[in-house]
C-alpha cells in the first residue's frame, strides 16, 4: 500500500520556483543554519528548564513551600506559551533572525540577574519575563526553516532544531543539578546565563541573512485573527496541532510522576540521582536527528507510527518494578517522542507556503497546552491510581493519536 513511500514523499514536496534558491542539505549555509539552530534549541531551552532541580535549593534560600517554588518553572512556561502566538505574528514585522537573537541573548541576561535577586517575588517577576522574551524563538525559528530552507531538507534540519532543544533541556536540568553538587544555585544560574548569551552571539554569527522573509510593518489584530482561524480549519495542520498536543501531553506527564515514583519505597533515589533520569533526552537529541532522514526514506506516516509505538512500548516498560527497566523505558518514552515531535513539528512547515509563522506558534502553543493541561491533570490519575493510573491515561492519549492517524488516512487527509 505504501511501499513507493520514498517515492512518494518527495511526490508530496511541492517546490516552487523560489524553492530552488533555498538552503539545500549540505550546503554551506546549511551547515551554518544546523549549527546555529541547535545553538539556539540548546540555549532557549536549557533557559527555560534549568530552575527545575533547584526547587529544593529555593525553597530552603527563600524560605518558601515545595510546591510554591515550582511556580520558578511554571509562570516562565505559561508565559512562554501566550508569547509564541504573538511573536509569531509580531515577527512578520520586526524579522526572524533579529527577533530570534534578542530573545534569547536577553533572555540569558534576566537568568544571570535572577541568580542575584534576593526577593522570591521579583525572582518570579523575572522567570514570567523570561518565559515571555524566549516566545520569540520557538515559533519564529520554526517559521525561518520554512521560508529559507528547501522542502527536501525540511525534515533534517527541523530535526536538528530539535536535537538542540532536546540537548538543551538535558543540560537545563542535567546540567544546573550536577553544578550544584559543587557550587551554589546562584553560581549555576550564572554561569548557564553567560554560556547562553554565548550561544546567542555565535547564533546571529552563523545563522545566514533571510532571502525569502517579506517584512509586513502593519499589525492588524483581526487580520492576524483571521490567519490563525484558517490554520485551525485547514484539516492537516488541525491533525498536526492535535498531535502536538497529545505526545506533549504523554511525555510531560511521565516525567513529572516519574520524580515521584522514584523518590518513594522501594526506590528512595535522591533529588540528584533522581535528575540523572534526564540523561535520557540523550537519545531524543539521536532520535530527533535521525527522524528527518529515515522520514525521507520511508515516509513520514510510517515513522510516527513508529514513533508512537516506541513511546507506548517505554511508558508499559516503566509498570516493572525493575530499577533498570524503568530506565530503559524513560529511554523509550523519550526516542520516540522525539521522532514524531520531529516529523510533526516538519509537517506544519511543509504544508504552509504563507503565513509560516502563525502556524508553527500556534503547533506550539498546542504543545505546551498539552503540557500544562494534561500535565496536572494526570495528578488525578496519580492520585487514585498511582503509577498504575499515569500510564493508563499515557495510552489512552497514545490510542487517541493512533485512531487521529488513521482517521486521517481513511479521510485521504495529508499528514505532509
Amino acid at each position: 500500500m505504501k511501499s513507493a513511500s520514498a517515492l512518494s514523499e518527495q511526490e508530496q514536496i511541492k517546490a516552487t520556483p523560489t524553492d530552488h534558491h533555498k538552503i539545500h542539505f549540505g550546503s554551506s549555509d546549511y551547515k551554518k543554519s544546523g549549527l546555529a539552530l541547535f545553538l539556539m534549541g540548546f540555549a532557549s531551552f536549557s533557559l527555560v528548564y534549568c530552575v527545575q532541580p533547584l526547587f529544593i535549593e529555593l525553597s530552603k534560600t527563600f524560605q518558601i513551600s515545595a510546591g510554591t517554588s515550582t511556580f520558578a518553572l511554571s509562570l516562565t512556561t505559561g508565559f512562554l506559551a501566550f508569547s509564541i502566538v504573538l511573536s509569531g505574528a509580531f515577527s512578520q514585522a520586526l524579522g526572524r533572525k533579529g527577533l530570534m537573537f534578542f530573545s534569547m541573548f536577553f533572555a540569558a541576561i534576566l537568568n544571570v540577574l535572577c541568580a542575584v535577586i534576593s526577593n522570591w517575588h521579583v525572582l518570579l517577576i523575572s522567570r514570567a519575563m523570561e518565559g515571555f522574551i524566549l516566545g520569540g524563538v520557538p515559533a519564529v525559528a520554526m517559521a525561518w526553516i520554512a521560508e529559507e530552507v528547501h522542502p527536501s531538507s525540511l525534515p533534517k534540519t527541523m530535526g536538528l532544531y530539535v536535537a538542540g532543544t532536546a540537548f538543551g533541556g538535558m543540560m537545563g536540568r542535567v546540567g544546573m543539578g550536577l553544578l550544584t553538587e559543587y557550587f551554589s544555585w546562584r553560581i549555576s544560574m550564572s554561569i548557564l546565563g553567560l554560556i547562553c548569551a554565548l550561544c546567542a552571539i555565535t547564533f546571529y554569527m552563523l545563522l545566514p541573512a533571510s532571502k525569502h522573509f517579506v517584512v509586513k510593518r502593519e499589525f492588524n489584530l483581526k487580520s492576524h485573527g483571521k490567519i490563525w482561524w484558517m490554520h485551525l480549519k485547514t484539516p492537516s495542520l488541525a491533525i498536526a496541532y492535535a498531535f502536538g498536543f497529545l505526545i506533549m501531553s504523554i511525555f510531560v506527564t511521565l516525567f513529572n510522576y516519574m520524580t515521584f515514583r522514584l523518590a518513594a519505597a522501594p526506590y528512595f533515589l535522591s533529588q540528584t540521582q533522581i535528575s540523572l533520569i534526564f540523561l535520557s533526552y540523550s537519545f531524543g537529541i539521536i532520535s530527533s536527528s535521525l527522524a528527518g532522514h529515515l522520514a525521507t526514506q520511508f515516509g513520514r506516516m510510517p515513522m510516527m507510527c513508529i514513533g508512537l509505538l516506541v513511546m507506548l512500548m517505554g511508558a508499559l516498560c516503566t509498570l516493572s518494578m525493575g530499577l533498570f527497566t524503568i530506565i530503559v523505558g524513560i529511554a523509550l518514552v523519550t526516542t520516540g517522542f522525539f521522532i514524531v515531535h520531529a516529523i510533526a513539528s516538519s509537517n506544519v512547515s511543509t504544508y504552509v507556503k504563507v503565513h509560516q509563522g502563525h502556524a508553527t506558534s500556534l503547533y506550539l502553543l498546542f504543545g505546551y497546552l498539552g503540557a500544562s493541561v494534561m500535565g496536572s491533570f494526570g495528578g488525578v490519575f496519580w492520585q487514585h491510581s498511582g503509577w498504575n493510573g499515569v500510564i493508563i491515561l499515557s495510552v489512552i492519549l497514545t490510542i487517541i493519536a493512533f485512531t487521529l492517524m488513521f482517521w486521517a488516512v481513511k479521510r485521504q487527509i495529508s499528514l505532509s
